[in-house]
């Protein structure tokens, strides 16, 4: 039996504080095995666990936080707009983006997919969202 959506935005609530608070291997926990994770503006994609957890390790940046700004569930997949602020390792630089990000569930409410989309492309993430 699939998780209720209210279960599915919790996942991604719990996803968020495990990944502000650096500890990867519990954000890790919430992917399926196979997860596909596309990354936005043309980054490619990562398949699997491994390949997550070794992209998720901080190099560029010596701080990021990242909040939910608004969520919508439809079916197996949510959409979220994220704020991200971070500080440049080194470089000391501020960046403050705006996203919108695709989350496909299994029916254990693990991530099987996330698509990450920049700020002006709600409409294509929309489209992903009801794909």
């Amino acid at each position: 039996m699939a998780i209720s959506d209210e279960q599915k935005i919790e996942r991604i609530n719990q996803l968020f504080a495990t990944l502000n608070a650096r500890e990867y291997d519990a954000a890790i926990e919430l992917a399926h095995p196979d997860i596909v994770f596309i990354r936005a503006g043309g980054g490619g994609e990562l398949r699997g666990i491994e390949a997550l957890r070794r992209w998720m390790e901080p190099d560029a940046f010596e701080s990021q936080l990242t909040e939910i700004l608004s969520v919508e569930a439809d079916g197996d997949r949510v959409l979220a707009q994220v704020r991200s602020r971070a500080r440049g390792a080194g470089s000391g630089i501020e960046i403050d983006i705006i996203a919108w990000t695709v989350y496909s569930f299994d029916d254990d409410g693990r991530f099987t997919r996330v698509e990450i989309f920049l700020e002006h492309e709600e409409d294509e993430a929309r489209t992903a969202l009801g794909a």
